[in-house]
């Protein structure tokens, strides 16, 4: 299995394309807006966090306890170079453990649409297994149900749709607090673990 989905194969120009400008980009603003909201010193996972730039790199200036995990090696080691001394793991994020602790903020933008649907449906339950009550989740997908071709990976990538996700968020002990679109159309679901 490809742990990083099929982005090790096109490491090279996505680097070139999304992995040098630390804190501009589509989604940068929203990444912003969002860590702005959370208590100061939260601990964030951005997962499916590429080479850190821009989004990791802005929850570390924004001064957030920091983890990260992609599956691809060649961004695990750009993010090195980038963001030395924020933990990150090289992992499938279908099987990582996820540092084996829970966090208060969790990010995932542009990742959930490229796992299969059994994989998504996992992800969604594990975001609730790894955020404290009260947390924050942030992930991208699109709002309408589709099927398409990656056009960087030419693999398959779902979005299973809004009304979907609020279900699977709801039934994972989730509830949206915010939907929104960015200047690239990405489709944003802001939501929090409910409280115990």
């Amino acid at each position: 299995m490809d742990s990083s989905s099929g982005y090790e194969s096109v490491s090279d120009e996505f680097l070139v394309r999304r992995g040098r400008a630390p804190f501009t980009g589509i989604g940068a603003n929203e990444v912003r807006n969002w860590a702005r909201g959370l208590p100061p010193k939260s601990s964030v996972i951005d997962i499916g966090c590429g080479p850190g730039y821009p989004l990791t790199a802005i929850l570390v200036e924004e001064e957030l306890d920091v983890f990260a995990i992609d599956g691809s090696p060649a961004f695990v080691e750009a993010f090195r170079r980038n963001l030395p001394g924020v933990p990150i793991l090289c992992e499938a994020v279908q099987d990582s453990p996820m540092f084996k602790r829970t966090f208060d903020a969790a990010l995932a933008w542009g990742l959930i649409f490229l796992l299969n649907v059994e994989d998504q449906h996992r992800l969604i339950r594990r975001f609730s297994e790894i955020l404290r009550p009260g947390g924050r989740l942030l992930f991208t997908s699109p709002a309408v149900p589709a099927t398409w071709i990656d056009v960087m990976t030419n693999l398959e990538s779902v979005s299973l749709g809004a009304e979907n996700y609020r279900a699977l968020l709801r039934d994972a002990g989730l509830t949206i607090c915010a939907e929104y679109e960015d200047e690239g159309e990405n489709h944003y679901y802001d939501a929090l673990r409910d409280s115990l």
